[in-house]
């Protein structure tokens, strides 16, 4: 997640102060510095031997700004390096204007991901400003960020978000708005931007986003770029991005859900369909025990008669 303005908590002198027990230590890796409590330090080393490998991003020049990456060891540190400003459900943020990332440490809980793609995906944030400046859109940002982490999941999402399947694929401005909206909106413009992003590759196979980029920066102007490399308008792209999304995860994310009600379903009505079938059980069982009730006095009532016969015949 990137964000685009200032942060509170941290100035021109570092993070904010702490006693010398708890003093977060400075580990430098080539243009990265990372920022990390001794108990995260084993964690920085193999992000940053991890990040430093490929350290290069689909269609930009290869960065050259240094960045600081801060390892928080603990939500609370976490939530007072980034500020007030942060939506609370963020993993890690991105701050271009500062070439910096906040991300959490070895404490932080499985629904913040791995750490290794989380940080490429900030990674992706810093390259993209580095290279185009403030021109990238939110959506572009956020789609461009996830292609460049190998965030596949993000398909997944749509394959099985009935919701929008039915409500239909919004317009890219209003992905923009839905980053604000609460993590469940938020994770529905993360992955339909990423499909954005996605498509607009496989229109040059080839060549992937290099001459878009140079277009985009030498225009200033993604209208021109989409124009001069694909030969498409924006609001073409976004027609040909809708479509092929509701045609590919819209027929996906309704089997999805009707096999799920079906299992909900099954769910309510196994307990009401197990207990006539002991019902069932129980009476056929009490029939069959009448009947050989029945069998039984029959059986003794003509024994009893036969042997009134012969008494009868002896007198």
């Amino acid at each position: 997640m990137v964000l685009l303005g200032m942060v509170p908590g941290w100035g021109a002198c570092g993070p904010i102060e702490a006693s010398a027990q708890e003093r977060p230590v400075e580990l430098v890796h080539g243009r990265m510095t990372f920022v990390a409590f001794p108990s995260d330090s084993a964690l920085a080393n193999r992000l940053a031997e991890r990040a430093l490998r490929v350290d290069t991003f689909p269609g930009l020049p290869r960065p050259t700004q240094r960045i600081t990456v801060q390892i928080a060891p603990d939500r609370d540190r976490f939530r007072e390096w980034i500020g007030d400003g942060a939506p609370e459900w963020g993993a890690a943020f991105a701050v271009p204007s500062q070439q910096r990332i906040v991300m959490q440490g070895r404490s932080a809980p499985s629904s913040a991901g791995d750490p290794v793609q989380v940080l490429r995906h900030e990674l992706a944030h810093l390259a993209l400003h580095e290279a185009m400046g403030d021109l990238p859109p939110r959506w572009f940002d956020e789609g461009y960020a996830s292609v460049s982490a190998g965030e596949w999941d993000r398909d997944a999402m749509l394959a099985a978000n009935v919701g929008l399947a039915l409500r239909g694929y919004r317009s890219l401005v209003s992905v923009d708005s839905g980053f604000a909206l609460g993590p469940r909106r938020a994770g529905e413009s993360y992955a339909l931007s990423y499909r954005a992003l996605v498509e607009l590759i496989s229109l040059d196979r080839e060549r992937g986003l290099t001459l878009f980029f140079r277009y985009w920066k030498d225009s200033q102007s993604l209208e021109v770029a989409l124009r001069q490399s694909y030969g498409l308008t924006l609001n073409a792209f976004e027609t040909l991005w809708r479509d092929r999304t509701r045609r590919r995860y819209g027929g996906l994310a309704l089997v999805t859900d009707i096999s799920l009600a079906a299992i909900i379903m099954l769910t309510l009505i196994a307990p009401f369909y197990m207990a006539r079938r002991r019902r069932d059980r129980q009476r056929l069982i009490d029939m069959r025990l009448a009947e050989a009730e029945a069998e039984r006095r029959e059986r003794e009532e003509v024994l009893h008669a036969f042997l009134r016969s012969m008494e009868e015949d002896g007198q």
